[in-house]
Parts: structure tokens; sequence; C-alpha cells
């Protein structure tokens, strides 16, 4: 993924957050070189088909000269009883032999490991869209965090503002010797100024930890500044559809659904492979074999030959058949019970697929009506606090409903931007739950 030079400020957006951390993240490459390993498996399958034995063996030594041939020809040296090995004249020797087998019908056994190899593709294909579904999520919620941290840490500013507009009001109705006003009204708001600087340490450092956690998790290297793009932490505007569809999605697109039917058509396939033992496999042979050596002669006869020179070729079609039937029946069985042991693991996904995908669609709708009561709570707040100013301005103010004013409207602020945090979160993991998360940060948005 792209790399920022250190000490420079990088401004995001959610989605590009999220797609710079599927760009960078080892987790990621680790996955898809399991997915590389399967590929480089379906290849072997492949090549499997043709030449399945293709060897070629050279063997080099000394051998020994002629003695005794006298006027004999070379030809004819087999008639001569008189020939001898002579051990004295040695010379170099060699054979080179060259094997082929080539499979014509295997009753199905390279056609099964050819596919089971190309569904295991499929499965890591399927274990690196999880790895991608899970990065996109964290990245999401660690940038909907800091986003929040930053909208706690601009209203302590302001809260210190309205604090110190509550203590100057209260001082100057003590200055005034209003009767109803004494110095507890002035230490209760001086409690609320010591909770608000604990507060401004606390989000401070929140602030820079989810900086720090978004910024490794992007990749980017030390100095270098992430921000959001965005000073406000507001709502995603997404209206949810009918909790069927969201199944149906779920049930399309979610990797983990994926890998469990591309591993059961593996494991399928393989039980094929199994089976294939039963019955005898046809295949064609050829072999050829040349050797020779210096001071040595062919013969031109098939029943006389001289061992250090020679060359033949044999051809022909076989059958090559397993007579252990008890180890094929044990071996049909091993591959019964891995494929059975996979079918069962998909039944049980399916039912987690559909609790996870309505316990997230529910929570989303926990979220949407704690946001919008949240909401109203916030305006409700706001009207007080400035209904309780302008009767201070008025000189008609309570100094007790003032201090009451001032937390509830800072506490309630701050309940609202983490409930627009969940709620966020809420609609990502919906996505998440449903396998829609990824086509939608690919597709260059989260929302539509």
């Amino acid at each position: 993924g792209a790399r920022q030079p250190a000490g420079d400020t990088l401004s995001v957006s959610v989605t590009e957050a999220i797609l710079r951390a599927l760009a960078a993240s080892p987790e990621i490459g680790d996955v898809a070189s399991q997915r590389d390993f399967a590929e480089a498996r379906y290849d072997l399958a492949r090549a499997s088909r043709f030449l399945t034995d293709f060897r070629l063996t050279t063997g080099h030594s000394l051998a020994p000269g002629l003695k005794g041939i006298g006027d004999t020809p070379t030809d004819a040296l087999y008639l001569n009883p008189d020939v001898r090995n002579d051990w004295s004249n040695l010379s170099p020797y060699y054979q080179i032999q060259a094997e082929v087998l080539q499979p014509l019908y295997t009753w199905g056994e390279l056609s099964g490991n050819i596919n089971a190899a190309r569904h295991g593709i499929a499965v890591e294909e399927a274990s690196v869209d999880i790895r991608r579904s899970e990065v996109a999520l964290r990245t999401g919620e660690l940038y909907y965090s800091l986003l929040l941290t930053d909208e706690l840490y601009r209203l302590t500013d302001r809260a210190g503002a309205i604090v110190e507009q509550a203590k100057r009001e209260i001082r100057r109705l003590l200055d005034e010797g209003a009767e109803d006003v004494d110095d507890a009204d002035l230490f209760q708001v001086e409690l609320t100024e010591q909770e608000f600087m604990r507060r401004v340490v606390e989000v401070t450092q929140r602030r820079e930890t989810a900086r720090t956690a978004l910024k490794r998790q992007l990749f980017l290297p030390d100095g270098t500044v992430v921000l959001p793009d965005t000073t406000v932490l507001d709502p995603i505007d997404y209206a949810p559809e009918e909790l069927a569809v969201y199944f149906d999605q779920a049930f399309a697109h979610r990797p983990e659904m994926a890998k469990a039917r591309a591993g059961l058509a593996a494991r399928e396939a393989l039980v094929g492979v199994a089976r294939s033992h039963y019955y005898p496999k046809l295949f064609a042979g050829l072999s050829t074999n040349l050797s020779g050596a210096e001071g040595r002669f062919r013969q031109p006869t098939p029943y006389v030959g001289d061992p250090f020179r020679g060359r033949s070729v044999r051809a022909g079609l076989g059958l090559r058949q397993n007579l252990n039937v008890f180890q094929t029946h044990a071996r049909v069985e091993q591959a019964e019970a891995e494929r059975n042991q996979v079918r069962y693991q998909q039944e049980g996904l399916e039912q987690l697929v559909l609790f996870q995908v309505e316990e997230a669609y529910r929570n989303l709708v926990i979220a949407r009506a704690a946001l919008d009561a949240q909401t109203q709570s916030l305006s409700i707040a706001k009207n007080w606090l400035q209904a309780e100013l302008v009767s201070f301005d008025l000189d008609l103010g309570d100094t007790e409903n003032l201090v009451k004013a001032v937390q509830a409207e800072l506490q309630i602020e701050a309940q609202y931007y983490e409930t627009v945090q969940r709620y966020n979160v809420a609609v990502l993991r919906l996505l998440h739950a449903a396998g829609m998360l990824l086509t939608q940060a690919d597709g260059g948005t989260l929302v539509d």
C-alpha cells in the first residue's frame, strides 16, 4: 500500500482508511501465501494428467576392451569363441535409460485430484476474504473511535468555557449579595470543574491512543499523523433493509459460506479419488535404453548381445490394479468421514451466520433508537442550559439549576457522541455480518 514520508499528515475518510489497511496489512499477505500454495498444488494436479511418470536415468563407469578378435568381423564377434574381455584395456562406459508412463483411463482419479485442488484454491481465496473483512471492520471501528476522541477533546474545550461562565455568574451574584446564592453553589461548580479537568487528561490520552492505533493499522511510518477527513462525528446515513435481505446477502457473500461450500466440494472430489482405486487403471508405457563404450561392438542378433553396447525400445499398454481391497475400503471410509465432517460444519455455520446477522441487525435497531433518544436529550439539555444562562443575564437565575444544567449538558453531549460512534460501528458490523462490507468498501463507499 501507499506509504507517506515520515513527518507527513495523512487525512483519510473511513473508506480510504479501510482500503489502505487492506492494501498494507501483512495479515492478509500471510493468508494469501496459502492461496498461492493452493494454486501451485492445482498446477501440479493438472500437470499430472500427462506423462505422469517421465524419467531419464544415466550411468557412467569403465568398461573392458576385447581381445582375441583376430580377423573376425566386428558384427560377428558373437561367433568367435576366443573373444574375451580385456580388463587391462579400460575405456569410458555410458548407459542412458528413459521411461514414460501416460495414464489413459483412471476411473476419475486424475480429474478428482484436479477438482479437489481447484476447490482448494477457492477455500484459500475465501480465507483471504475472511481476513480482509476482519481487517476492514477493525479499521472502521478504529476510525470512528478516533473521531469520537476528537469530538470529546473539542468538547472539553467548550466544557471549560461553560464551567468558567457558570463560576463567573455565581461569583457575581455572591459579590452582589444575592440571598439565594451561597458558597455551596460555588463549591458545586468547582467540583464539576475538577471532574472536567480529570476528563481532559483521560480524553487527551485516549485520543493519542486512538490515533496511534489507526496509524498502526494502516502501517504508516513513525512520525506520520493520521487524521479523519472530517471534524464532525455524524451518524452514518443508512436505512437498513428488511432482515430477510441480509440473510440472503450473507448466504451469497459471506466468505465463510464460500469457504464451506468449496471445502465440501473438495472433499466430495477426494471421495471419488479414493473410490477410483477399486478399479484397474489403464496406461501406456514407453521405455528406451542406450549404452556404449569404446572398443565394444553391437551384435546384429536378437539372441546374443554385448552388455556394454546396445539399444532397445519397448512400448505398450498396461493395467495397474490395487489388490488390497481392504485398504482401499478403509481409505474410502476415511474420505467419506472427512466429507461428512465438512458437511456438518457447513450446516452449523449456516445457523451461526443467521444468528450473527440477526444479532447485528437488532443491535443496529437498538443503536438507532438510542441515537434518536440521545439526540432529543441533547437538544433538551442545550435548551435548559441556554434558558438558565439567559435567566442569569436577567438576574432571575437559580444557581442550583445552573449547576445542574451545566453538568447535564456536558454529560449528555459526551454520551451523544459515544452513541453516534456505537451506531456507526453497528452499521459496519451489520455490513460485515451480511458479507457486504468488502463489496461496499471496494466500491468506494460504505453505504449507498
